[in-house]
């Protein structure tokens, strides 16, 4: 198996700037849950990012992450509209129904983007009261399961779609800092100022250790975090841990440097795979994840080299996704052994 893996931004290490960070904020004792000096400083930093009116609660799980943030603005009575693909409807192991009980309306989508003909049927089906789940709130995600991209026109005008319809907005940021680097936007641009209400911030896909971040924008949701993140299991002891994991992503912008390079990795690698005749690219390539379609022969071979993943089952579709940490000569590596399989 090569050393570097492409089945996930998870694979990668952490950054030697935030075990430094850890590293300096162990020395020292300090209160605990969040009452320490190093939480104020990243909430600070946040407040540069996402503005002064953010609310920002901390947790060391995008599982986590996304779950209380939806808790922040849905109970058992209510209905979650978002992508038929997306990370809450197909890969937490039914944790937002478990956790808090509302039903996920999965609608049809194209590579992972919504759209509103199709958000706007599904809420023509769903409202009808008492038998069916209250329409409660959209979630999105900046970049999509496919690795595509929603413009600020398109986040705009889904989210205003969906205020019309009285429901909150929140977005899946896993992968927010590649998607605001491939746009040149800011994260306020992806958020806040297109109206999200709750945001689920990722820092471990892009070097951090294990942390994570709920933003809300909107003060009610935010009235009841605390509580909610107590409850989730997700308020950590030695809160400032987490803290100085995200000073050290904003200082100098190290979420913009990360990110730029695991984009320009997998842009690297497309390229390299639009040269050979027996793979075919399959989804745009936005961010760093990079689809295409390989003899089926090829499959195994690549899954024991790389683990990339099988994306569909019964396809030869694999997704190759690059990290901060990803070289030249891993792509490199990757692409001799892909021709070898084809010789």
């Amino acid at each position: 198996m090569a050393s570097h893996l492409f089945a996930s931004d998870n694979a990668s290490g952490v950054a030697p700037e935030v075990l430094h960070w850890l590293t300096r904020a162990s020395r020292d004792h300090v209160s605990g849950y969040g009452s320490d000096r190093w939480t104020r400083q990243a909430e600070q930093a946040f407040a540069e990012h996402f503005g002064t009116e953010a609310r920002v609660f901390m947790v060391t799980t995008g599982t986590a992450c996304n779950v209380l943030a939806l808790q922040s603005g849905l109970c058992s009575t209510d209905a979650l509209f978002c992508s038929d693909v997306a990370h809450v409807h197909v890969d937490e192991c039914g944790a937002p129904e478990r956790m808090i009980g509302c039903k996920l309306v999965s609608v049809a989508s194209v590579q992972g983007k919504l759209d509103l003909p199709q958000l706007q049927a599904a809420l023509i089906f769903q409202n009808d009261l008492p038998h069916r789940n209250r329409p409660a709130m959209v979630s999105l995600s900046q970049a999509t399961e496919y690795g595509t991209l929603y413009s600020i026109d398109e986040l705009r005008s889904l989210v205003r779609w969906a205020h019309r319809h009285g429901l909150k907005v929140h977005l899946d940021g896993a992968r927010l800092a590649n998607a605001a680097v491939a746009l040149n936007v800011s994260l306020a641009a992806l958020s806040r100022d297109v109206g999200v209400d709750v945001l689920s911030f990722g820092g471990t896909k892009n070097g951090l250790m294990m942390a994570e971040a709920v933003i809300c924008f909107d003060d009610g949701l935010a009235t009841c975090f605390e509580g909610i993140r107590k409850q989730g299991m997700q308020l950590v002891s030695k809160h400032r841990f987490l803290a100085a994991q995200f000073l050290a992503y904003f200082e100098n912008d190290l979420w913009q440097t990360h990110a730029r390079q695991a984009n320009a990795m997998a842009r690297l690698l497309r390229a390299h795979l639009a040269q050979c005749p027996q793979v075919r690219l399959t989804a745009p390539t936005q961010v760093n994840m990079v689809f295409v379609e390989v003899p089926e022969t090829w499959v195994q071979p690549l899954q024991a080299y790389c683990a990339c993943n099988r994306w569909l089952p019964g396809s030869s579709e694999l997704r190759f996704v690059t990290s901060f940490d990803t070289t030249e000569a891993d792509i490199a590596a990757l692409i001799q052994h892909m021709q070898r399989l084809a010789s």
